[in-house]
């Protein structure tokens, strides 16, 4: 069911430590609100929060994050409040902004595009795709790359971010009942485990490295590049600064392999602005490396490698088309089942500790492939369609 949408919205936002108390006041007594936020990064390490938006059944809000003086104290209580589900759409930057901020995990929470990869909607469904297919109306997103620190705040933008959480409500609503409907409600709440857990958002310097999408052969390139990537990871945030405005991934890289021990080294990697061996910055590098250099080798968490299985491509094909059988037939988001990593593991080994081996998606997916691997099960097309039989 639709919610009233001739309830008059709040068009002007709140700027005061006072307003913020009595609209939080007012969202504690329903069950749930809908979140939002608009901020900037492009120039800073952690996420400057700008605005923040709320809707409950009644009403909604825009909070000026940046308003002098504003203590959004009441705003993270609500966000922490267990009774008062925390409705958002693609949470995880949400709450890594209130993780920064507050150092506390908004709880519980409602992750629409969760729910939506689980209800069949598609992989990382767009919050714009999702309004327009359950409720048929169109948002205007042309704000949403607008300058959300300047003051002040206009009409159009108030209207853009009013607009955000109050069709969030409809949203939320239609996925709740559709969940209840499919008992799937389960399989949303195994989602929300993760996005709440502290985990996912703690930044440590020593674990930096595991976020580099590069490989490195040998104990030497990789303890050296724990030693560079966590260097940066303090520096940007003590200067609160991106991450690449530092160091750039490819030059870590570079780094790793080369590993230069004096600055004149330093000086002759071509991924290094001219000059850079000069400044502080080339002196700390060479330190993290010689750090690197002087670790025991043995100790070094060299990453675990997939040994491939026989035949262990085809094997990876099948289990694709096993997968993408499954997901269409039961109208769930392949990713929110299987990664392609899932099945290679599963392809290498029967116990692989994978997502697709546990819970509701073993019960899915994870059984058939491993029977279709060991060749229990098999897959044939009638009439047009892949469709799996037992094998005796």
């Amino acid at each position: 069911m639709m919610l009233n949408r001739a309830v008059p919205l709040a068009m002007h936002p709140i700027t005061t430590t006072p307003e913020l108390v009595a609209a939080c006041e007012r969202m504690v007594a329903y069950p749930f609100v809908t979140v939002d936020t608009e901020f900037l990064r492009e120039t800073t390490y952690y996420p400057l929060l700008c605005v923040a938006q709320m809707a409950s059944p009644d009403e909604a809000v825009v909070i000026d994050a940046l308003a002098p003086g504003i203590d959004l104290s009441p705003f993270y209580a609500l966000m922490a409040d267990e009774k008062v589900m925390k409705v958002f759409h693609a949470a995880r930057q949400d709450i890594e902004i209130v993780w920064h901020a507050a150092k506390l995990i908004p709880h519980p929470i409602f992750d629409t595009q969760v729910a939506a990869m689980v209800l069949g909607y598609g992989d990382s469904i767009s919050y714009d795709q999702l309004v327009q297919r359950i409720t048929g109306d169109a948002l205007d997103k042309s704000h949403r790359f607008t300058d959300w620190t300047h003051r002040p705040l206009s009409d159009a933008q108030l209207g853009y971010a009013v607009s955000d959480v109050t069709h969030l409500r409809d949203v939320y609503l239609a996925l709740v009942e559709d969940l209840k409907r499919r008992e799937r409600s389960d399989w949303v709440q195994d989602e929300m485990r993760v996005l709440t857990s502290p985990e996912t958002y703690r930044m440590d310097p020593e674990s930096a490295w595991q976020r580099l999408k590069m490989r490195v052969r040998k104990p030497k390139e990789l303890a050296v590049l724990i030693e560079v990537a966590a260097w940066r990871e303090r520096e940007a945030q003590s200067r609160d600064v991106p991450r690449s405005r530092v160091l750039k991934d490819e030059v870590i890289a570079d780094i790793a392999v080369q590993a230069p021990t004096t600055t004149d080294k330093l000086k002759g990697l071509r991924s290094l602005p001219k000059g850079f061996e000069r400044s502080r910055w080339g002196e700390a590098i060479v330190a993290a490396v010689g750090r690197g250099l002087a670790r025991d080798m043995k100790a070094i968490p060299v990453p675990a490698r997939v040994q491939p299985a026989p035949n262990g491509g085809a094997v990876v094909e099948l289990l694709k088309v096993l997968l993408r059988m499954i997901s269409e037939r039961h109208h769930v988001a392949a990713k929110v089942i299987a990664t392609v990593d899932d099945l290679e593991r599963i392809a290498a080994d029967d116990r692989a500790d994978v997502p697709a081996l546990t819970g509701w998606r073993r019960e899915l997916f994870g059984e058939k492939a491993l029977a279709l691997k060991h060749g229990k099960l098999a897959l044939a097309i009638e009439r047009g369609r892949v469709t799996p039989f037992e094998r005796s």
